[in-house]
């Protein structure tokens, strides 16, 4: 049975559909913010367009810069000064909490049984399965690994889960866990990827954190066999085969005017990460001004205003200074570097291009929640055009994990 887009259970007055045309057509005006990738642009054209947000944002200092980054909807609230549009932001990734603020250590497997499981995934397990209890079908826990999820859904009243996982070694580890510890789970070496998957019946699928195209896959095998329910955190968009990506929805696919992102565009919904120690912080900032110092030094000895993408660094180079750096990168993209080149000179240059880098990268993620929720918005669209009724919120804090949507889909009777 294929439903019309209805309205959402959270959100009765908008529908997931409505909710996905204002976030795409959001998306489509303002492109030119956000689709620039500042590293590579020094000088985007919306800075010609529109000066005085350029302005103001030259202004900002590293702390406000900061600040900013942690209320992302004050920003908005601010740069709407100059692109009224962007007061558009609050609405649009409004979405309700799925379950309570402590549920994830309440539902969590005590730490005792959280073998070769971090901390911080044991919680985000614990707060998945509080936002789908109760729990009343047989459980397939979808790209496994060793089954973290699938033990923390069974000690919260699964009675029976399975899993599929295609590193046998993982199965293998994940079995050895369930065993010791009387879990009623059993993995399976299992390529959820492979056409001659056999879809178990009458199951609730479950994945907490697949890539890409390994979620799509859980929504179109899941969807066609029927299957009860349906209950997802996606990640990582960009891992897809498409190019550029169409959404799966068919109403979302009929939609003009439509994004059309490519992978590297689709990136931008997962850029955003918890903070990391302060000493990570601090090399990554010394790292990125090296690269853009070189950016600058190799502009100007090529006599070429563009840029020039150098590998990933051996991590050796961490310890060294920018001299070093920029001798390994002109190796690298076979640049001869003149004597005397004054390298305080062209650190300076990165340091400054840095500190723009990150205001303009704040304009830029202020677009990365309504990418996901592009993405994930059409995913509960085509959820409902196959016959479910769907549920789409926050399953846990953001200091848990910024991929903290989950869609939850229970087929209509």
């Amino acid at each position: 049975m294929t439903l019309p887009p209805a309205a959402s259970l959270h959100q009765p007055a908008r529908s997931f559909y409505s909710h996905w045309q204002q976030v795409n057509d959001w998306l489509v005006r303002h492109q030119e913010l956000w689709q620039p990738a500042p590293f590579m642009e020094p000088e985007p054209a919306w800075c010609e367009r529109y000066p005085e947000l350029a302005h103001w944002l030259d202004t900002l200092t590293l702390d406000a810069c900061e600040a900013f980054e942690e209320n992302l909807a004050a920003f908005a609230v601010e740069a709407a000064r100059f692109v009224p549009g962007l007061a558009d932001y609050g609405p649009l990734v409004e979405l309700p909490e799925l379950s309570p603020p402590d549920s994830g250590a309440r539902s969590a497997l005590p730490e005792l049984q959280a073998v070769d499981m971090p901390g911080r995934k044991r919680l985000q397990a614990g707060a998945f399965a509080a936002a789908v209890l109760p729990l009343e079908q047989p459980v397939l826990d979808w790209c496994c690994g060793k089954g973290h999820l699938a033990r923390t859904l069974a000690a919260r009243g699964a009675a029976r889960v399975r899993g599929f996982e295609w590193n046998d070694e993982l199965v293998q580890d994940g079995n050895r866990l369930a065993r010791h510890y009387g879990d009623p789970v059993q993995l399976h070496h299992q390529d959820v990827m492979a056409d001659s998957l056999n879809w178990p019946a009458g199951v609730h699928g479950v994945a907490l954190h697949a890539c890409g195209d390994l979620h799509r896959q859980l929504l179109k095998r899941g969807a066609a066999a029927g299957t009860p329910r349906l209950s997802f955190s996606p990640c990582c968009y960009h891992l897809t085969a498409q190019e550029p990506y169409q959404p799966l929805a068919q109403g979302s696919r009929n939609h003009a005017p439509a994004l059309r992102p490519g992978r590297n565009t689709l990136r931008l919904a997962v850029q955003e990460t918890v903070t990391a120690p302060a000493r990570v912080r601090e090399q990554t900032a010394r790292v990125t001004a090296w690269r853009l110092g070189f950016d600058a030094l190799q502009r100007y000895l090529r006599a070429v205003d563009g840029y020039l993408p150098v590998p990933s660094h051996p991590p050796s180079l961490n310890n060294g200074d920018f001299e070093g750096f920029c001798r390994w990168a002109a190796g690298k993209k076979q640049l001869d570097l003149p004597d005397n080149l004054g390298w305080q000179h062209w650190l300076t240059r990165g340091e400054q291009r840095a500190l723009q880098v990150q205001r303009h990268e704040l304009l830029r993620h202020l677009f990365r929640r309504p990418l996901e929720l592009w993405m994930v918005l059409d995913y509960a669209v085509f959820l409902e055009e196959q016959g479910y009724r769907v549920r789409l919120g926050r399953f846990c804090a953001r200091e848990l994990t910024p991929r903290n949507l989950l869609v939850d889909a229970v087929r209509v009777e």
